[in-house]
């Protein structure tokens, strides 16, 4: 799932949210949307996903950490700022990408398998001719 989310391409969109001159630097739109997507797939609290995170290096990688760390990435109540900065609107437009995504990638191995069949069959009618 972490390929099929076309992070970078909505990170400008959600950076809009912050003043640059005002406060802590932004998190990481990928570590705002990693977190809520894991929140929700595992169904759990806020604080239980931060925990989740902290214990557990593929969805410290889904979020956008590039190294194993034991601390919490963020305190929980951060999570409560991402879902009011990523709105349902941004969601669909995320949504809307990966089905993009999954389809061309779809398309793009049917045209392989079937120039592969085409090259095997090429191949048997060499060898017969000789």
């Amino acid at each position: 799932m972490a390929n099929l989310i076309p992070w970078d391409e909505f990170e400008e969109d959600y950076a809009k949210n912050f003043a640059c001159d005002i406060g802590a630097p932004a998190l990481p739109f990928r570590m705002a949307l990693g977190s809520l997507i894991i929140k929700e797939r595992l169904g759990i609290s806020d604080r239980e996903t931060v925990e989740q995170i902290k214990e557990n290096p593929y969805l410290q990688y889904f979020i956008g950490q590039t190294h194993y760390s034991n601390e919490a990435p963020y305190d929980a109540s951060l999570l409560v700022r991402f879902r009011e900065r990523i709105n349902a609107n941004l969601v669909n437009q995320i949504n809307e990408r990966m089905v993009k995504k999954i389809q061309e990638g779809t398309e793009e191995e049917s045209k392989k398998k079937a120039q592969n069949q085409k090259g095997k069959k090429q191949e048997k009618s060499q060898i017969k001719g000789n």
